[in-house]
């Protein structure tokens, strides 16, 4: 059944569709802290960093509330275009780069090839928020703090990589 202002799903399958946004970006969001925190003890803290470089206390919470927004915007985008369409794409590459990342720069122990793979996830980003916009403005908007973050990463991610050769 559809729900008349949308279109879209409604009752159950409307709130299903939900939870399985938060699982799927709250998936991705613990398995990638459970690759970075590991390292961060040791490996992370013995780098050299730019003196811009936040508390390691300000990551878990600011991932947090930027996965939250992902999959509240996803779930927007969903409920008007539901599984089909241009907007999955961008949705599960940024997961997947957002893994990736997590894979490459602590597991690894590789800022080279993670500012590569943080390239591909700003892009996947922008255009995500370009497409959710399209759908619901306020879907796209909501990712916009995800794309401010990531911008701050890849610079911080560069500085990190120049500093430890």
């Amino acid at each position: 059944m559809s729900s008349p202002n949308t279109g879209g799903p409604s009752g159950a399958r409307l709130w299903l569709g939900l939870a399985v946004f938060l699982a799927l970006c709250f998936g991705v969001n613990g398995l990638g802290g459970l690759i970075t925190y590991p390292n961060l003890a040791e490996w992370y803290k013995s780098l050299a960093k730019p003196e811009w470089t936040p508390p390691n206390w300000v990551f878990a919470p600011v991932w947090n509330l930027l996965f939250l927004l992902t999959a509240l915007s996803a779930w927007l985008v969903w409920r008007r275009r539901g599984i089909t369409g241009a907007w999955v794409w961008p949705f599960t590459a940024q997961l997947g780069f957002n893994l990736l990342w997590s894979v490459l720069f602590f597991g690894l122990r590789r800022p080279d090839l993670a500012l590569i793979d943080i390239l591909f996830l700003w892009a996947s980003l922008a255009a995500m928020t370009v497409t959710f916009w399209r759908v619901r403005p306020a879907a796209g908007l909501m990712i916009l703090p995800y794309l401010a973050w990531v911008t701050y990463a890849t610079l911080l991610n560069f500085a990190i990589w120049q500093l430890n050769p």
